[in-house]
């Protein structure tokens, strides 16, 4: 193989695991991180493949099986498992829109008033005061 075809070819490799891993960080669901991760999975396959290939070796071909089911099986349980996810629930939220919905709790339970639970009506503090 030419020298300049492995480079290429290798510079193409890195440029994709690294725009999977900066995928994986971004997000915004867990499944997008799962895709990323297949790729990363694949991407170093072929990274195997053209270093086996380079080095005229075969005795790497078992372990990117390996790697291949591996990646398959895992890719195949998160998505199991992600498609009995309620809706949003997979999304990773950012600090802001977790206070955002903290204060719009606090705030719907202050403009409530107050409690309905029967034991806040009976007039004992909930600090373990007499009944």
């Amino acid at each position: 193989m030419s020298g300049w075809v492995v480079i290429l070819c290798g510079a193409l490799l890195a440029v994709g695991c690294l725009l999977a891993v900066v995928r994986i960080e971004k997000g915004p669901s867990m499944l997008d991180r799962t895709i990323a991760l297949d790729i990363v999975v694949a991407t170093m396959i072929s990274a195997g493949a053209l270093y086996a290939a380079v080095q005229k070796r075969a005795d790497i071909v078992p372990i990117l099986v390996a790697l291949a089911l591996v990646g398959f099986v895992a890719s195949v349980t998160i998505a199991r498992f992600a498609a009995v996810e309620p809706e949003g629930e997979g999304r990773v939220r950012t600090r802001e829109e977790i206070a955002a919905e903290e204060a719009e709790r606090l705030r719907r339970e202050s403009a409530a008033g107050p409690s309905s639970d029967p034991e806040d009506q009976d007039g004992a503090d909930r600090q373990g005061g007499a009944r």
